[in-house]
C-alpha cells in the first residue's frame, strides 16, 4: 500500500514544540556520527515529545480513507534529514519494505504493530529468494525504535480499532525522494 502524501505541512504552520523537536534532531545530526548512533540518539530526543497534544496541528492529525497518510512537517536544507507524521486508519498497513538510510519511528497515538523479517538469499540450485519473520512487536503510544539499513525489513500496521499516529524521522530528504522506502519485497514470506 503507497502512502497518500500531504506536504502542504511543510512551509506553513507548525508547533513551538515540533519547532524545538526539529532543532534537537539537527544538533544530533550535526555531529556526522555513524548511522545506528545517530538513529539511537534522535530517538532519545523525539521520546519525550510523543503524545504530547501541542505536537501536530490538526491537519498533520488528518487520515485517508484510502491509504495511510504520510505529513512532510520539516525536510532539513541540505538533505540532512526529514521529520513525517504517518496517520494510519484501523487495517492500513504498508508492504514489506526498506530504507534509504537511518530511519527513528515513535508512536505519537494509538499503537502500531510491526513485523521484521530478514532475506534469505536465493540458492545456487534454482531455490527462490524467500523472507523469514523474525519478530512481531506492538508498537504502544510513546514507543520509539530506530534502525539503520541493512537489515530494516519489515512492515508496519494499524491492527487498533482507532486511527494510530507516529513519527518518522529519516536521514534523507523525504521532499525531494517522496518516500523512505528503497526496496519492496514481493518474495514468499513465511507468515
Amino acid at each position: 500500500m503507497t502512502p497518500s502524501t500531504d506536504s502542504t505541512a511543510f512551509g506553513t504552520r507548525t508547533t513551538d514544540r515540533l519547532t524545538g523537536l526539529v532543532d534537537e534532531i539537527r544538533d544530533v545530526v550535526g555531529r556526522g556520527l555513524p548511522p545506528d548512533i545517530t538513529a539511537y540518539l534522535v530517538g532519545e530526543r523525539l521520546g519525550p515529545h510523543l503524545g504530547a497534544g501541542d505536537l501536530l496541528t490538526p491537519q498533520q492529525r488528518e487520515g485517508d480513507p484510502e491509504h495511510y497518510r504520510q505529513h512532510l512537517l520539516h525536510a532539513e536544507p541540505g538533505g540532512g534529514f526529514s521529520v513525517v507524521a504517518l496517520v494510519w486508519l484501523p487495517g492500513q498497513r504498508t508492504s514489506v519494505h526498506d530504507h534509504v538510510s537511518w530511519c527513528v519511528t515513535g508512536v505519537h497515538e494509538g499503537e502500531e504493530r510491526e513485523r521484521r523479517y530478514r532475506l534469505v538469499p536465493a540458492t545456487t540450485n534454482g531455490g527462490r529468494a524467500r523472507l523469514v519473520a523474525t519478530e512481531e512487536v506492538v508498537n504502544p503510544r510513546g514507543a520509539v525504535c530506530g534502525f539503520a539499513p541493512p537489515g530494516d525489513i519489515h512492515r508496519v500496521w494499524n491492527g487498533c480499532a482507532d486511527t494510530a499516529i507516529s513519527l518518522h524521522v529519516y536521514g534523507a530528504d523525504i521532499s525531494r525522494l517522496g518516500t523512505s522506502v528503497r526496496r519492496v519485497y514481493d518474495v514468499p514470506a513465511d507468515r
